[in-house]
């Protein structure tokens, strides 16, 4: 019986949400994943989610779309690369009602919002809600009676990223997934063995009309990967793919134009080789990009750290004075 990476249910946002607006809709992406896993793991289904951005930007509604979006593919695993919140922790105990409603386990990795709005306060939200949080670490699950290692590489915008860390003690006999809400981080992790990477950060530009994006993001902004799938499933030496989500929230404004910008769920089927199955884009070539300079990075820490002391000083002047 041949494979359909439709067997297990088929969702669209159109459907779950009983005739949703184009303005609001969620795309659903479908992909196969590396060639080599297909001769070492039966069909795994894993479901991607990245830049929820939980806040005042994005209506929760769309998140619960997506969700139920995420629930009805009935996936295996559910990953999310980063940026659950938007800007502030006012909306922790909205994160935490939200991810404890997948009906699969979910592991995740941190992004530049997380880390600017107090990554200890995000990943206790996320605790809470039994969401496994990978900070340059990596764990081993099983998943229909078969292990799978997932590498998780904290936040590279912020300087958080450590890979080698990340990797220590991987197994080249277990087929391994790496998160990185980064994509650029894919390019050393690769050098370790990872076939694929999986991303966000982007909102795959938002606005892709005229190729906007690629202005934007990649002669501005400076990023080799902006929206979609770069590299190699089938290559075997240094070199494997990333997927870079367009991802569900927003962090400025909601706006989406063109079809590469619209929110999305990305599925993976690993254990499926390429081919087996129609998917929504075939491996594409990188932008130039352009390394982030040591200043910008450094600026960057620099403003994650003003975040924490303003909050520690919030703390402080919130705390009631004690009757003498």
């Amino acid at each position: 019986m041949s494979f359909s990476p439709f067997s297990r249910g088929s969702s669209s946002a159109e459907s779950s949400e009983g005739g949703a607006s184009r303005r609001g809709r969620i795309e659903v992406r479908r992909f196969a994943g590396p060639a080599r896993y297909a001769k070492m793991m039966s069909p795994v289904r894993v479901a991607h989610l990245t830049d929820l951005h939980v806040g005042r930007v994005t209506p929760f509604a769309v998140q619960r779309r997506a969700q139920a979006l995420v629930n009805a593919e009935r996936p295996d695993l559910v990953v999310v690369t980063g940026d659950f919140v938007c800007h502030s922790q006012l909306y922790l105990d909205q994160l935490t009602c939200l991810m404890e409603g997948f009906v699969a386990p979910v592991v995740a990795v941190l992004g530049n919002h997380d880390h600017w709005a107090g990554a200890d306060e995000v990943c206790l939200a996320l605790r809470r809600a039994g969401v496994e949080i990978l900070r340059n670490q990596q764990t081993t699950i099983t998943v229909r009676g078969q292990r799978l290692q997932v590498v998780g590489v904290d936040d590279a915008y912020t300087g958080h990223a450590r890979a080698d860390q990340a990797i220590a003690g991987l197994r080249s006999d277990v087929p391994s997934l790496a998160l990185s809400h980064i994509a650029e981080e894919a390019d050393r992790l690769w050098h370790y063995g990872i076939p694929l990477v999986l991303s966000g950060h982007t909102h795959g530009g938002q606005i892709t009309l005229a190729r906007l994006h690629e202005v934007t993001l990649g002669r501005i902004g400076g990023h080799k990967y902006l929206h979609g799938l770069y590299g190699s499933r089938t290559a075997n030496d240094n070199v494997g793919a990333v997927y870079v989500s367009a991802g569900i929230g927003a962090a400025v404004m909601p706006l989406r134009i063109g079809e590469r910008g619209q929110r999305e769920v990305a599925v993976f089927e690993l254990g499926i080789a390429p081919g087996q199955f129609v998917e929504h884009h075939r491996e594409q070539q990188p932008l130039p990009g352009r390394r982030v300079s040591r200043y910008r990075l450094e600026r960057r820490m620099a403003k994650v750290a003003r975040k924490r002391a303003e909050r520690a000083l919030r703390t402080t002047l919130e705390m009631p004075i004690p009757l003498p």
